[in-house]
């Protein structure tokens, strides 16, 4: 087949139509999600040291604590010795079995930290299933006017933490949406924990930027406490055991009332997991919750897996059925390539991320196949 029978062969002329259309989406999502998030400085948000001291609103820092006494040992210091003028933190820990122990690491710090506050559960009263309950004690048991959660294994990278993540309620939000980094070992779980990690938060971040926020992660998140009770807390999705973090965002965040703060101050940090099997459980955790979204939301996020697909689709196809033409898809398909690392550089730079990104179109590929078996077993396991 000659150039000139492109046009009279209809197959042929269809997949380079398809394959032109989802590279064109694929091109629009990267630079939106990956080469925005990366460059973005949002001028509204003024910077920490701008701010007087006097207009910061009193914050409780809220954790749920179970058997993480290694973790508080290493994360509560850096909590506690914020630099900031009004706060507390607020540790749930909740029927941990090191009862001992982290008891000990609790009262050891309550008597050096008057600002720590631990709430404790002896008895299982939750009657769900989940860290919703006692997320929601804790939050009770806050007296500050804004709750900023996180994680036992994470650690704030800067001590002025939580004067970053406040600055985003200086334009009247009323949620704050930040981001968590990883630290992992330079081994493929660890390569592709970072990527995952990264291409999450550029899509939540990413989409928040342009006006529809949909989740945020409860390592690093903030909302006003009145704010949390007025719109009903956890009570509608009380039955269902994950979310916390992001089914009430999901239902009450909007253009309007939500702020992106991620500054490289304002990061925290946590390890990788230390093996497959936690990383998939905490990966699907956290899909879990998506049938739960709205029609938009699930439609957006597919958006990009689907373009994924199809672009590889008609790839394929188009070699196969002429041959004669390959340079064409070849052409195509590298500058797509060229694109999506260059604007996944961009990305990591700005979390400060290495190498991921030239590895970026292998594990494209790799979460592709991932994600679907994902799903498809937690359809399996709905039914």
């Amino acid at each position: 087949m000659v150039f000139s029978d492109l046009l009279n062969s209809t197959n042929t002329l269809a997949l380079l139509i398809i394959l032109t259309l989802s590279l064109l989406a694929l091109c629009l999502y990267y630079g939106l999600m990956w080469m925005r998030v990366g460059l973005y400085k949002n001028s509204r948000i003024p910077k920490a040291d701008e701010v007087d001291t006097s207009n910061f609103p009193s914050v409780s820092v809220v954790i749920v604590a179970q058997n993480d006494a290694d973790n508080l040992k290493k994360s509560l210091p850096y909590l506690l010795e914020q630099d900031y003028p009004d706060f507390e933190v607020v540790v749930v820990d909740y029927l941990s079995h090191d009862d001992t122990e982290t008891k000990f690491v609790l009262r050891v710090c309550a008597d050096n930290y008057p600002n720590l506050k631990p709430v404790s559960f002896r008895e299982d009263v939750n009657m769900f299933q989940g860290k919703k309950y006692p997320l929601s004690i804790g939050i009770k048991s806050a007296t500050k006017d804004v709750i900023l959660l996180t994680e036992p294994d994470c650690i704030p990278l800067s001590f002025s933490w939580i004067k970053e993540m406040m600055c985003g309620y200086m334009r009247g939000a009323d949620i704050v949406l930040g981001y968590s980094s990883l630290k992992t070992q330079k081994k493929l779980l660890g390569y592709l924990e970072q990527y995952d990690n990264l291409v999450y938060s550029a899509s939540y971040i990413g989409m928040a930027i342009m006006g529809n926020p949909y989740t945020g992660t409860g390592r690093n998140l903030s909302y006003k406490r009145d704010y949390f009770f007025d719109r009903g807390a956890f009570i509608s999705h009380y039955s269902i055991p994950d979310g916390a973090d992001d089914m009430f965002i999901n239902q009450n965040a909007n253009k309007r009332n939500t702020a992106v703060v991620y500054t490289a101050d304002s990061f925290v940090q946590r390890n990788g997991r230390d093996n497959f099997r936690q990383w998939h459980s905490e990966r699907a955790a956290r899909r879990s919750t998506r049938r739960y979204y709205g029609l938009k939301d699930r439609l957006l996020l597919a958006a990009y897996p689907f373009s994924v697909l199809l672009f590889l689709l008609s790839l394929v196809l188009l070699l196969v059925s002429a041959p004669t033409l390959w340079h064409i898809p070849v052409a195509i398909a590298a500058f797509k390539l060229i694109w999506q690392i260059v604007c996944c550089c961009f990305l990591a730079k700005r979390f400060n991320i290495s190498v991921v990104q030239f590895l970026s179109p292998f594990f494209e590929l790799y979460f592709l196949l991932a994600n679907t078996i994902l799903a498809i077993t937690s359809l399996c396991r709905k039914k």
